[in-house]
């Protein structure tokens, strides 16, 4: 199914080794304005490749990869190989250390229609052609997307955490995530890698913008090397993961309303024709609150903070032409009840409304709601591993932002090349 290539990687000069936690990026969309204003002050971090600024951003970007080829900055690797990357993490509230294991590689930009790539969300036209932009001028990979498989033999963690002992990187993130990057560069290895993956499907969890972006480019690339079989636009760079025995966590993300036009007694009103409505003491407290039954959620609007579960019986009043997968999660009866239902923004609206805004830091929530700012916040709870992998197996999408893998990986820590010259090796080496 699934073919994977070992990366001829570009990386930071070894001078600027010590300077690692400075130069990597976090995806653009999980860090706030102000971070994101630290980041790019500094000339040489990865964020300039990853989300360039200016009135021709793809273009500053191009001139940035050539001007850090030239000087230095970046060097490639002179072997391909396979970067193992490990993320050691804690949760709010836990004492013990997680670990999420992976490996970075080349993976076929494989069409959707194909089935061997999996998608569990749609995407914005406008993104993805910025996408295509950005990698067609600059023929460079400054962030992996982040694929699933399921090997429940585990047959690769072995070669993972033997060679993870003895690290090209070891940093701590923007969110005190543990970053550790080894590298395999060893043939026999990296067919190992290459066979196992040739079986698996892979579910791809963080990045459709992105890989949607690598999918178009390569399309529009057809034809061009006609006597080469190793074609860089052909591939893609992704962090692959093991659904099987790793810390594969996914954090809720929760969802701000702007401009509402009802009062709150009209709004409460119209929600209780749905919902089994109950005042909770403090807003504060709904971040730690488990939400064990399905359909529930919590709400904060103004000073006051409630739960909501949905009524026995009206599910069947709801997203009955959607398939199983789809209808049982909490997500498709919020966006159909509450925001279409009773708001009146049309599902396939929603997505590019600007008075829905999805935010994963419950205070920042809270913040919004008591500032003014957002008319209220629902407060949703996390979706289940196994559910995104039916959902995904099924071939339909789930509403926007329903899933948030924790941790994301992190950008900078190598960049992939797509250009020919720079990607060029005989790669049947590492096929058996």
């Amino acid at each position: 199914m699934a073919e994977i290539l070992p990366v001829k990687a570009w990386r930071y000069a070894e001078a600027l080794t010590p300077k690692m936690e400075e130069l990597t990026a976090p995806l653009f969309d999980v860090v706030s304005a102000r971070q994101r204003q630290l980041l790019y002050e500094n000339p040489l971090n990865s964020i300039h490749l990853s989300v360039p600024q200016g009135s021709d951003p793809a273009q500053n970007a191009l001139e940035t990869v050539i001007k850090w080829k030239r000087e230095g900055i970046i060097e490639q690797d002179t072997l391909p190989g396979i970067y193992v990357y490990y993320q050691y993490f804690r949760l709010p509230g836990e004492h013990d250390e997680r670990c999420r294991k992976g490996f970075i590689a080349q993976i076929k930009a494989y069409d959707w229609s194909d089935e061997v790539i999996l998608r569990h969300e749609n995407t914005i036209v406008s993104a993805v052609n910025d996408r295509i932009e950005l990698l067609s001028k600059t023929q460079i990979q400054a962030s992996p997307t982040h694929g699933l498989y399921v090997d429940p033999e585990e047959e690769l963690e072995k070669y993972m955490d033997e060679v993870i002992a003895a690290p090209l990187y070891e940093l701590e993130d923007y969110q005190g995530v543990r970053e550790v990057m080894a590298v395999i560069q060893d043939p026999v290895i990296i067919r190992e890698f290459v066979q196992v993956l040739k079986n698996k499907q892979v579910i791809l969890a963080d990045g459709h913008h992105r890989l949607e972006g690598a999918i178009e480019y390569r399309k529009s690339m057809q034809g061009k090397l006609p006597d080469t079989k190793w074609k860089g636009y052909d591939y893609h760079l992704m962090y692959l993961t093991n659904t099987s025995g790793n810390h594969l966590k996914i954090l809720p993300t929760h969802r701000l309303f702007y401009g509402l036009e009802l009062s709150q007694e009209e709004f409460l009103e119209k929600i209780n024709q749905w919902f089994i409505v109950k005042k909770f003491a403090d807003p504060e407290e709904l971040g730690a609150y488990a939400f064990h039954k399905q359909y529930t959620f919590g709400l904060v609007m103004g000073e006051e903070s409630y739960t909501l579960h949905l009524k026995a019986g009206k599910e069947s009043e709801i997203n009955q032409h959607l398939p199983e997968s789809i209808r049982k999660l909490d997500l498709a009866v919020l966006h159909e009840v509450l925001f279409a239902k009773i708001l009146g923004i049309a599902v396939a609206d929603q997505r590019n409304s600007d008075q829905l805004v999805y935010e994963r830091n419950f205070s920042r929530c809270i913040q919004e709601v008591r500032l003014g700012k957002a008319s209220f916040a629902v407060i949703t709870r996390e979706l289940e591993l196994a559910q995104v992998l039916e959902v995904c197996r099924s071939g339909e999408v789930m509403p926007q932002k329903s899933t948030y893998f924790y941790p994301k990986a992190l950008g900078g820590l190598l960049f992939a090349s797509i250009k020919q010259d720079e990607f060029e090796f005989e790669y049947g080496a590492f096929f058996k």
